[in-house]
């Protein structure tokens, strides 16, 4: 046995001697193909039922151009079931004695596969691949002597019959070896539906080919009782069975029996006189046999499938036990093949349709139990949105439960396909290689959101990243809730969110207390993105020392909104603060030039009050100056004077201070730097 047990290669010389692995794609897709061949098969050997036809009075011939159709069709269809028989031989099998564990060892030994192959199914294959018909057609009826219609339409009738045997029963084994290597036949419910479909109506057009050549004989029947009746006759021509084949149309004997017999007149359904056709009258009541070859093969199929579908109530039976028994058949028959037709077809909706049901279920629950708990109406429908929008966003299936069932690498490919075109949308990460981003594409799990969701709160631990594909964002912040304060930005596809997550995770010194959001996040449309998990960056931050690189931290701070916004106000404040100085100077200049005005002109008028000669004040001069109009001018002159000179000499000393006129800016601190330190 060791000599014969091998491990599987499909390294050989040529492709003659290849063994082929019966798991493998060649053989799966060869299997598939030769299904739909022997369906076609089974539906091209019921047409030879429909080649005889009655073409003249009384009178039955073969079709030969309907004969060499499907012979050629059939040949095409027998080089199918000769390849198969091929590939046999050449097809690898599991030892039953590695079965004990996984899917065992393949045997590959040409002569193992071989003995086995001709013990089990080679039988019942070389049977079916047999060219049968056409032997019989072009070679057995052609060397009969004196062939006639009826004769050789009873040959290639017992022919047919025989050999479907086989072939039907080739296709059991076939749909067991496609659900084992493939799990099912079909890979969607509707091909599934159409498959089994397919197979009633084939049942339908194989029993209506059947109803069509049973009702030619019971015609033919017919024609020999009563001419045999005329031949027992001393009052009439003498009839011949030659007479009833179209090859003696043109004989005088024929025509001249043509004109006394009564063979036509007897055997006609509505004036057939000892003879019943039971369930074969629509034939000869609609000319059936003598109809083009559409219309007699649909009016069958119609007929097949009306019995079939009925159970064969609709068909009224004559006393013959051959007729009896044929509707038997099509009771047993139509009750067994439409219950499966239903049982299957059912089945295979309920399959297309279980998501949907599963979903609605889901729904009514959902309803049920936010009635029992009373919440809300606006938080109930944002539920059904959100539930909603999962459902189309999804079709109901986990998608994180299909991946995890996945191998690893397999799981890296789906995500890389999945992820990789969207990832490098975002800006931040086209500047990475692409192991790093494959690392990222790993670890990423779609997140979907409905209109007004909040992602995070300002305040709140930030445990993800957010990278958005579709939708739109608002993002906001009031620096910690200062009075005065109040920034907020949109964020579109290629953007993102979280950013104190990737300040945490690059900070050798990190521990297990998440990093505090700065902003709030809440989604204006409805939203579809990427999340990264802060264990799973953390991760990737520990594990990939090239994210910590200078590139890709101006990077980060480049595309970063939360960056931007402190740049923004970080400008926005020098701004102020050089507008402030800047005005300040300026009423510091205007200032000084006022107050030099003021003190030339003061210094004049004390020039002037000192270079002028007052006589002393006399008693005749007292009398003047109690007048208070006069004394009030002198008094206002001379403080006016004296503050003059005081502001004069105080303005070398004087401090400019700005005018408290304008409010502060609120101070936005500036995020918290990484460490880089370690590249």
């Amino acid at each position: 046995m060791n000599s014969t047990i091998r491990p599987f290669s499909f390294r050989q010389k040529s492709w003659w001697t290849q063994i082929l692995d019966p798991g493998g794609r060649l053989v799966t897709q060869w299997n598939h193909t030769f299904l739909i061949s022997c369906l076609l098969s089974l539906f091209l050997d019921p047409l030879y039922f429909y080649l005889p036809v009655i073409a003249g009075p009384a009178c039955m011939r073969i079709d030969l151009g309907l004969g060499i159709a499907v012979t050629f069709f059939r040949t095409v269809a027998d080089l199918f079931y000769l390849t198969h028989i091929i590939m046999k031989f050449r097809l690898a099998f599991v030892a039953p004695s590695s079965r004990v564990l996984g899917r065992g060892q393949l045997v590959t030994d040409p002569q193992q596969i071989a003995l086995r192959y001709l013990k089990s199914d080679f039988v019942i294959d070389f049977a079916a691949t047999l060219p049968l018909p056409q032997v019989v057609i072009w070679g057995i009826i052609p060397s009969i002597k004196d062939p006639t219609a009826d004769h050789a339409n009873h040959i290639l009738s017992l022919i047919v019959l025989i050999q479907y045997i086989p072939r039907l029963f080739l296709i059991f084994p076939l749909n067991r070896q496609i659900m084992k290597t493939t799990g099912v036949v079909s890979r969607t419910a509707w091909l599934g539906a159409a498959y089994n479909l397919l197979l009633y109506m084939l049942a339908s057009h194989v029993l209506g080919a059947s109803w069509y050549l049973l009702s030619i004989e019971r015609q033919h029947s017919c024609w020999q009782k009563e001419c045999q009746k005329e031949a027992n006759s001393t009052h009439m021509p003498t009839c011949h069975s030659s007479f009833l084949d179209c090859s003696t149309l043109e004989n005088h004997d024929r025509q001249f029996w043509m004109n006394f017999t009564h063979v036509l007149t007897n055997c006609q359904p509505e004036n057939s006189v000892g003879f019943e056709y039971g369930m074969y009258s629509d034939s000869f009541t609609n000319e059936v046999a003598s109809s083009t070859f559409f219309e007699k093969y649909f009016y069958c199929l119609w007929w097949g499938l009306k019995s079939l579908s009925s159970y064969g109530q609709s068909v009224a039976t004559s006393t013959f036990t051959s007729e009896t028994l044929f509707c038997i058949v099509i009771c047993i028959g139509g009750l067994v093949l439409f219950s499966l037709l239903i049982g299957n077809m059912q089945t295979y909706l309920q399959n297309m349709g279980i998501r949907l049901e599963e979903w609605r279920v889901r729904r009514r629950d959902t309803e049920e139990w936010m009635r029992h708990r009373q919440l809300p109406p606006d938080l109930q429908e944002r539920i059904r949105r959100f539930v909603q929008f999962k459902w189309i966003a999804t079709r109901g299936v986990d998608e994180e439960s299909i991946l995890r069932a996945l191998p690893l690498d397999i799981r890296r490919e789906i995500q890389r396909h999945l992820c990789l075109a969207l990832v490098r949308r975002v800006p931040f990460f086209s500047q990475m290689d692409d192991q790093l981003l494959d690392a990222i594409c790993e670890r990423l799990v779609s997140s979907l959101s409905t209109q007004d969701a909040y992602f995070v709160r300002e305040g709140d631990p930030v445990n993800e990243m957010l990278f958005i594909i579709r939708g739109q964002l608002e993002s906001s912040t009031t620096n910690g809730g200062r009075s005065g304060f109040f920034n907020s930005i949109t964020l579109r596809p290629g953007d993102f969110c979280g950013e104190e997550l990737l300040t945490w995770a690059l900070m050798p010194t990190s521990n297990l207390n998440l990093p505090t959001s700065t902003r709030t996040v809440k989604s204006i449309t409805k939203v579809e993105a990427f999340a990264l998990r802060a264990e799973d960056l953390k991760f990737v931050a520990n594990q990939f020392k090239r994210l910590h690189s200078k590139k890709l931290q101006h990077a980060f701070r480049y595309y970063s909104h939360q960056w931007r916004t402190w740049g923004a106000c970080f400008i926005q404040a020098a701004w102020r603060r050089l507008k402030r100085r800047m005005l300040a100077k300026e009423l510091a200049r205007q200032e000084s030039l006022y107050y030099m005005q003021m003190s030339d002109q003061e210094g004049f008028f004390e020039e002037m009050i000192d270079d002028a000669d007052y006589p002393p004040i006399s008693s005749a001069d007292t009398s003047s100056m109690e007048n208070p109009h006069g004394g009030q001018q002198m008094g206002a002159t001379l403080l006016a004077s004296r503050f003059a000179a005081n502001a004069r000499k105080g303005a070398k000393f004087k401090v400019v201070t700005s005018p408290v006129s304008s409010l502060k800016m609120p101070k936005l601190f500036k995020p918290e730097e990484p460490d880089f330190s370690s590249d």
